[in-house]
């Protein structure tokens, strides 16, 4: 994944900013090293990012790209940011939130509230990713994580799961990705598997074209 050389140029540009001082990225960004950080509700500002806190996004609040390494992210509900990355945390997508492009994490849950959009993809290694009637239009990416697709979830660009790699190995986990599609969901893309899953899917479903792996297939009750 391209997410943990982004992690780095992260922490460096978090340091330089406050090692030097820069006025003008001062003026519209908000960076720290140690520390959480809040952008408060209907305000504006440019990129926040952290490198030990979490980071949040007040309702109806307006950011560019938002990250931390080690940290949860929090855009709240109406609130608009124009990407969300973290290493080790969670990420949670408020109703009615946007994210301009896409929302990646490593080791951490991804959630998107009811009426969420996300222009571009979900993307992580490990933890859930739970659609609540979002709407993801970049596809959705893991290696080891659940996915739930609830009713009124809109997803475009398919569901790739990616081959269990030793580097990414880090919990020891054994057990398949479980992928729940429930009622009333829409999927535009293929469902690519390159490692076994359990896919429970609700009746009336229209599924995609599967490629890969054919995954281990149940009727969600």
């Amino acid at each position: 994944m391209k997410f943990v050389t982004r992690c780095i140029l992260t922490v460096a540009f978090a340091y330089s900013a406050v090692v030097l001082g820069d006025a003008a990225q001062a003026a519209y960004d908000v960076s720290k090293v140690n520390g959480s950080v809040k952008v408060e509700p209907g305000q504006v500002a440019g990129d926040v990012d952290t490198v030990n806190g979490s980071v949040t996004i007040g309702v109806g609040a307006r950011a560019g790209a938002v990250a931390t390494v080690n940290g949860s992210l929090k855009i709240e509900d109406k609130a608009a940011v124009e990407s969300a990355e973290t290493v080790n945390g969670s990420i949670t997508v408020g109703a009615e939130a946007e994210v301009r492009k896409g929302v990646e994490a490593v080791n951490g849950s991804l959630t998107l509230r009811k009426g969420a959009r996300v222009a571009g993809g979900l993307e992580n290694v490990n933890g859930t990713m739970l659609l609540e009637g979002a709407q993801v239009d970049g596809g959705i990416e893991t290696v080891s994580g659940d996915i739930r697709l609830a009713t009124g979830t809109r997803l475009t660009g398919g569901i790739h799961v990616d081959e269990k790699k030793s580097r990414w190995n880090w919990g020891g986990e054994s057990r398949n990705p479980r992928i729940t599609i429930e009622t009333g969901v829409t999927i535009e893309g293929p469902l690519n598997f390159e490692r076994e899953v359990d896919l429970y899917v609700a009746p009336g479903v229209t599924l995609p074209p599967v490629e890969g792996v054919q995954p281990k297939r149940y009727t969600l009750q």
